[in-house]
């Protein structure tokens, strides 16, 4: 017993916890993947001049308490860019609250999304990966009722956060995907020591709750069929 009682104490050792991060997200967009799915019609007509995937950096800085998800280093002007979707968001979060507030540019408008964080019904699993040098996790959730996220998190960075508004995991989501977005986020580097974590919210745009922002896309969207349908699930992450 004593022995098995040193063992725990060495294995507890071990395990260092970070209560504060800097983490860069890599943003994958599949995008042939998605316009085949967007605009059916055109998509053979298209597909040439579409290149097989986008890429995108942010960062996510935070505690315990919050964090903010913001655009991260830019990457060189590809001549074949096409216009992604929600790639300027900066999401701010409290997890005292279990609030956020999001500016996020949709369109030509920018709304100030001010709102309770998603709930999310989560599932975890027993597989596992590491991800930036952390063992992870995996759980399957869902969100706004129909759409199905995974997610890697470690319980070695104690936030219940992850890209995005993307939230409710005993643990740092440092992987994470959307199939109906064919959409991935990954953390490429992690920094646990001498983090600034002072930050603030974002404050320009129109400021609405979720339901109200939601409602107003819809409003530009429903003359367009299937295509615009497809497109808001772009803006409900």
């Amino acid at each position: 017993m004593v022995v098995l009682f040193f063992a725990c104490l060495v294995s507890q050792a071990q395990t260092i916890f970070h209560p504060q991060i800097k983490i860069e997200f890599e943003k994958t967009i599949y995008v042939r993947q998605l316009y085949k799915e967007l605009v059916p019609e055109w998509y053979d007509r298209i597909k040439d001049q579409l290149p097989q995937s986008s890429l995108a950096y942010f960062d996510f800085i935070g505690d315990t308490t919050k964090s903010i998800f913001k655009p991260g280093r830019e990457l060189p002007f590809d001549p074949r860019a096409w216009r992604p979707m929600a790639n300027q968001n900066i999401v701010y979060t409290d997890y005292h609250t279990n609030k956020s507030i999001t500016q996020k540019p949709v369109f030509e408008e920018t709304f100030l999304v001010d709102d309770s964080l998603p709930k999310i019904d989560w599932k975890i699993t027993a597989d596992t990966r590491i991800i930036a040098g952390f063992e992870c996790r995996k759980a399957v959730g869902i969100i706004h009722d129909t759409i199905a996220v995974f997610a890697f998190y470690t319980d070695e960075i104690l936030i219940p956060g992850g890209p995005e508004s993307i939230n409710g995991l005993p643990g740092m989501i440092l992987g994470m995907g959307v199939p109906r977005l064919h959409t991935t986020w990954f953390a490429t580097k992690v920094e646990v020591n001498s983090v600034n974590i002072n930050f603030s919210p974002a404050t320009k745009g129109k400021k609405v709750n979720y339901k109200a922002m939601i409602e107003s896309i819809n409003n530009v969207l429903k003359n367009t069929n299937n295509y615009g349908r497809n497109m808001l699930l772009n803006f409900m992450i």
